[in-house]
């Protein structure tokens, strides 16, 4: 495994902490994440995003989706109790998880569904006005407008 040093990142760019982290992370070689359960991650729309997770097993009050510090927070934990039933052979997890998401920003969940063993979580990226392309009209000769103060008025 290669090691990337990205100090020479955080000493060169200011306000993109986020991005380093998110690379240190991803480049740490953690070989153990989990694959309990299964999930999609799927385009609906230029700006839409649908999470789906399987979860066969478990009902609405067994899950939680929560939003914390830039990050989706899925988990489940079975509520009842299984210990009176027994199984010749148990092929459907129902262990408990926590599957952690990060979001970028000025994405927010907007709504969760539960149907058929499957968890659906809808995303939508909202850009705010300030951050779009904006076309800028160019002036013709030298009709610059230029606002000045006047010392006079000021004082």
């Amino acid at each position: 495994m290669r090691n990337f040093d990205l100090a020479p990142l955080y000493r060169a760019s200011i306000g993109f902490d986020q991005i380093a982290d998110m690379m240190d992370r991803v480049l740490s070689g953690d070989v153990n994440q989990p694959t309990y359960p299964p999930y999609n991650i799927e385009k609906t729309a230029d700006d839409a995003y649908r999470i789906s997770i399987a979860v066969a097993g478990f009902a609405d009050e067994d899950l939680s989706v929560e939003v914390r510090e830039h990050a989706l927070i899925v988990s489940a934990r079975k509520s009842e109790d299984e210990s009176e039933r027994t199984y010749l052979h148990r092929g459907i997890a129902t262990r408990a998880f926590e599957r952690k998401f990060q979001l970028a920003d000025h994405v927010r969940v907007n709504g969760a569904s539960h149907a058929d063993g499957m968890l659906h979580i809808d995303l939508v990226r909202e850009v705010p006005e300030a951050l779009k392309p904006r076309q800028i009209e160019i002036a013709r000769g030298n009709a610059v407008t230029k606002d000045v103060v006047d010392a006079k008025a000021v004082n």
